[in-house]
């Protein structure tokens, strides 16, 4: 059975194969074949116990609508249907402030695609900010393991710019130029309350 993500994107198994491990074991201390959904996941974690801020990632309303009955025990998910858009992947609060962020990869080395997001997701941010709510994604950039986080008020100038029939994608000389880089730490993983705070939003 293949689920798919609102975005179109595949689901995929939580399950490591013997080939992911073995790249695992090749990669670099800076991802140590970790996915960002990991790592950020292992960074509310973090700040949960140690008192930091309670963030976690929104579960994603599945519709199940058929499944094989071999047994009790071997249940088997045929087909099911997200039964909504998603807004955004993470939301919580900290030092007060309500906290609302989409978290996004591109294996492209030159620029970020705008078709990443989606025009509800864009719309949520918005109504956070407007409201007061801290905004804003954290992109990667998978060939180089580049980390950014950029502000909700530039993503919507970058997505403005592309409604107007301007770029679909943000250079990545433009991220690096309005985006605020986070480095790899240990503990926690990615430290993006630090960089928050760095710019006073905290």
């Amino acid at each position: 059975m293949e689920v798919h993500y609102p975005n179109g994107r595949k689901y995929q198994d939580p399950v490591i194969s013997k080939v992911a491990q073995n790249n695992a074991k090749k990669s670099s201390y800076s991802n140590r074949g970790m996915t960002l959904e990991e790592d950020l996941n292992e960074t509310n974690s973090y700040y949960l116990s140690n008192g930091i801020a309670v963030i976690h990632k929104k579960p994603t309303p599945v519709q199940i609508v058929n499944v094989d009955y071999k047994s009790r025990s071997k249940a088997v998910i045929k087909e099911a249907y997200f039964r909504q858009a998603s807004t955004t992947d993470y939301n919580g609060v900290c030092n007060g402030k309500y906290i609302d962020f989409e978290a996004k990869e591109t294996r492209s080395v030159t620029s970020f695609p705008l078709k990443n997001f989606h025009e509800h997701q864009i719309e949520h941010m918005k109504n956070v900010d407007k409201l007061g709510g801290i905004v804003f994604v954290i992109l990667r950039f998978a060939s180089v393991d580049e980390l950014y986080l950029l502000e909700g008020k530039d993503l919507f100038r970058y997505w403005e710019r592309m409604l107007t029939g301007g770029r679909k994608s943000i250079k990545k000389e433009e991220v690096e130029k309005i985006g605020h880089r986070v480095q790899y730490g240990w503990h926690p993983r990615i430290d993006y309350l630090k960089t928050l705070m760095s710019l006073n939003l905290l």
